[in-house]
């Protein structure tokens, strides 16, 4: 369509927006031939030029160097200047204002108004300045220039070539909206961090002057919020008026068809809203979330609002850390390549329950990493855990090819090797005390401790009853790897929770299609698979060391000793200590290695992950003589304090308490732990009457 036609500049604007779809108001603005380019520094500045570049050339537009200017700090855009600083009028478009004559007619009126009111949002209190000259220019009214129309007149020139410098508005800050009303006009004012936004105003018409006070302070409240709607709609707003009473409008019982029509017209009152959905979201016991990424990825199918993640994100708190590790992370390649693999682990030392519960057996699938938490009884024996097995497993998933385990007796056991041979299941169990070979039961194990502790205040000895919901709650979570919720990626659709009634819908695929589906969905999971496995190794081997060996090498086997106080029902731990030197006599995989343990050591798994291991050629001080020590099949010890080295006192408001610096046997000075002096005397009787003498 050529130019000159009455549609020709509509359909220009629409084709601009058109090509320019995936970036308008994220780095560029069109105005018909005018295109803006805005950037945070000068990197990102020649990516966005580059992008518009591209563009142009790709739909055959061309733009003309000598109107083109690139890398400006301060720019001219439809009459305004705009810069780091904010917003300001053109100087060149109101240079006229200064010499403009005074009107004689009221067309006059008209255009010196018309123009003044581009800019009205850069002078403060507009609407009672302009009011002479604007009942000038009302129909049928009379031509008569007098004082105050000549005073609004000059008033307005040096408003407008004085005006002052507007912020941009960051809509992830909250709003102040001032607003003020006389018997001349509405005015208001809209801030941000203490600087002005922008300024409006109206005058006051015949109809108001009906209004109480109530009404016509609220009328300028109204006023704000309807011209400024898109700028505080789903943000914080704070509205700061003289008239007090305003700020129980909304909690009136009583108000009358004027004010009710106004509070119909203000943008929605949606803080509590939110807040009811972050708190049905993280804290109900359908959903329980515990993770400010899961938590987002499922609001955001149903709900949307302005910082929605960075609301999520603070509601949510969710904070961690992981310490370094020896070894490279490796990979499981069945997880990814075998479908309907399991991994199997238990979850210990629960409280009872009143039907005799006091642990979770925990399942997962490895490649669409739903699970299911069965509650048990240590006291079970492995037939009741082939039952159970068959029951709550077999019967829904059918037999799995590979299960993947710790050394629990129950796993290691003859009846269960049994069951999983005549079922056909081949039968993986982890290196010995290194959890992280199944890592996926270790997390989930993570997850479900704190799924449990948010129900602890009101089930906790009936944790049994609150398990279902838990299981429903971690299974229709999103999972980053996944890139979908666990029971999508097992049932093809979404899962219906109170926050998510309406949305999914029933199976619309049969047959053939549905055959083709799942064996899409299936590819789709192994690559996100594969791609957030690859980025969670690289990036946890960054805070890892290789450590390779050879057969026949001797190194040392790390050992946890212990002080033999209980807090919390832990054991406390003191400094790494290493046994041996033991060889090395098979390397059973990239990241593990058998070594030859000595006969009184025969009741522990020799092989070992290389996070355990150690090599002799280094300083031998951390080593311990396995003689003179009682190593426990879990690779611990127990130490005995040997010397008081210091003490302290730390008073509260109740009493004075007496720690002592103590140490250990086969640890020497440095290795000094500080103890309360309760601790040590209820667990080492005598001891302290006989070495803390000199303290006292």
């Amino acid at each position: 369509m050529s130019f000159g036609l009455t549609n020709a500049p509509a359909f220009f604007m629409y084709m601009m927006n058109s090509v320019f779809m995936n970036e308008l108001d994220k780095f560029v603005v069109v105005f018909i031939d005018d295109i803006l380019i805005y950037s945070k520094d000068e990197k990102e500045h020649e990516e966005h030029l580059r992008t518009v570049l591209t563009r142009l050339r790709e739909h055959k537009l061309y733009a003309k160097s000598s109107k083109c200017a690139f890398w400006l700090k301060e720019v001219g855009f439809l009459g305004h200047i705009l810069s780091e600083k904010g917003v300001a009028v053109d100087p060149s478009k109101v240079e006229c204002v200064l010499n403009w004559k005074q009107p004689k007619t009221v067309t006059e009126i008209r255009s010196f108004l018309g123009l003044v009111c581009y800019y009205c949002r850069f002078i403060k209190d507009f609407s009672k300045t302009a009011k002479p000259m604007t009942s000038l220019a009302k129909k049928n009214a009379r031509y008569s220039w007098t004082s105050h129309c000549e005073e609004a007149f000059q008033s307005l020139k040096k408003s407008l070539t004085t005006a002052p410098v507007l912020t941009q508005p960051d809509v992830a800050q909250p709003f102040d909206v001032y607003c003020d009303t006389s018997g001349n006009g509405l005015g208001c004012v809209l801030m941000q961090e203490g600087s002005v936004v922008a300024y409006a105003s109206r005058q006051a018409r015949n109809h108001d002057a009906n209004y109480p006070t109530h009404d016509l302070e609220l009328a300028a409240v109204v006023h704000a919020l309807k011209i400024w709607r898109h700028y505080l709609l789903g943000n914080t707003c704070n509205i700061y008026t003289d008239h007090k009473s305003l700020k129980h409008i909304f909690t009136q019982p009583e108000i009358n068809m004027r004010q009710r029509r106004w509070l119909d017209s203000l943008p929605p009152k949606d803080m509590e809203l939110r807040r009811k959905i972050l708190d049905e979201a993280h804290t109900s016991m359908f959903t329980m979330h515990l993770g400010s990424n899961q938590m987002y990825q499922d609001l955001k199918q149903k709900f949307w609002w302005t910082c929605m993640k960075r609301e999520i994100a603070k509601y949510v708190s969710d904070e961690g850390r992981s310490p370094k590790t020896g070894g490279n992370a490796s990979t499981s390649s069945h997880a990814i390549l075998e479908i309907g693999g399991h991994s199997h682990g238990f979850h210990l030392g629960l409280p009872r329950t009143q039907k005799g519960y006091d642990s979770i057996w925990v399942i997962i699938d490895r490649l669409k990493k739903s699970a299911h938490f069965i509650p048990v009884k240590t006291i079970y024996l492995a037939k009741t855990y082939a039952e159970l097995y068959i029951a709550r497993i077999v019967s829904l998933h059918g037999v799995p090819p590979s299960i993947t385990s710790d050394r629990g007796s129950l796993f290691l056991s003859r009846f269960w090797k049994h069951l999983q041979t005549a079922l056909g299941t081949t039968s993986i169990h982890s290196s010995a005390y290194h959890p992280q070979t199944s890592g996926q039961v270790e997390r989930v194990n993570q997850i479900l401790e704190d799924m449990l502790r948010a129900c602890a205040l009101t089930y906790f000895t009936k944790w049994d009853e609150c398990l279902p919901l838990a299981e429903f709650a971690y299974n229709h979570s999103y999972e980053k790897s996944l890139e979908m919720a666990h029971f999508e990626a097992l049932y093809g659709r979404r899962c219906r929770t109170p926050l998510n009634w309406s949305e999914p819908g029933e199976r619309v695929t049969f047959g053939p299609d549905l055959v083709t589906q799942t064996e899409e969905q299936v590819k789709l999971i192994h690559n996100n698979l594969k791609r957030a496995q690859s980025g969670q190794k690289s990036y946890s081997d960054k805070r890892r060391r290789p450590l390779l060996f050879d057969v026949g090498d001797h190194l040392y086997l790390r050992v946890s000793p212990m002080k033999g106080i209980h807090r919390f029902g832990v054991k406390g731990k003191l400094a790494t200590r290493y046994i041996g030197p033991f060889k090395i006599t098979e390397q059973c995989g990239p990241v593990a290695y058998r070594i030859e343990l000595p006969p009184h050591l025969a009741a522990v798994h020799d092989v070992f992950h290389v996070s355990q291991l150690k090599k002799c050629l280094r300083v031998q001080g951390e080593v311990v003589d396995t003689s003179q020590i009682q190593i426990e099949p879990d690779l611990t010890y127990e130490e005995h304090p040997i010397k008081i080295l210091d003490q302290k006192q730390r008073t509260t408001r109740r009493r004075t308490i007496n720690f002592y610096k103590v140490q250990w046997s086969n640890h020497s000075e440095e290795g000094a732990t500080w103890e309360q002096g309760e601790y040590l005397q209820t667990k080492y009787l005598g001891f302290l009457s006989t070495t803390a003498n000199k303290y006292v």
